[in-house]
Parts: structure tokens; C-alpha cells; sequence
């Protein structure tokens, strides 16, 4: 069922990608390039959100720190 849905997905993006650039392809062209743009799309969106999620992470913890160190301080000072 993928392999169905990923050639009908690629279909369409392929249509809507040579007709945004002007271009003029047979249907098994449109949908090769469609499936391959596809599989690049999603290599590159994984690769976005594993960066997004690591970089995340570090704001995440440097915030965490801080605020531990300011609770601290304000303990200290009692």
C-alpha cells in the first residue's frame, strides 16, 4: 500500500514541480521525478527535525541551568 501511495504522491508533486518550473515531461518522467523528489524531501525534512531536536535540547538544558542557578542563588542569599 505504500509503494501505491507513494507513487500517486509522487505523481503529483511531480505534475504540480514541472508545472511551477515550465517544464514539459511525459507522465513516466513527472512521476520519476515526483517519487525522487519525494524520497529527497523527506531524507532532508528528517535530517531538519533530528538537527531542530538536538539544538532543541541544548536551548532546553542552558535554560533549565539558569534557572537552577538563579533558585540557587536565591537560596544562598537567605
Amino acid at each position: 500500500m505504500s509503494v501505491v501511495f507513494l507513487i500517486i504522491i509522487g505523481a503529483a508533486a511531480g505534475l504540480i514541480a514541472t508545472r511551477v518550473m515550465r517544464i514539459e515531461a511525459d507522465l513516466p518522467t513527472t512521476i520519476a521525478i515526483g517519487v525522487a523528489g519525494a524520497v529527497i524531501g523527506g531524507l532532508v525534512l528528517r535530517t531538519l527535525i533530528a538537527v531542530m531536536g538536538l539544538l532543541a535540547g541544548l536551548v532546553g538544558a542552558i535554560l533549565g541551568a539558569i534557572l537552577l542557578i538563579y533558585f540557587w542563588q536565591r537560596l544562598r542569599q537567605k
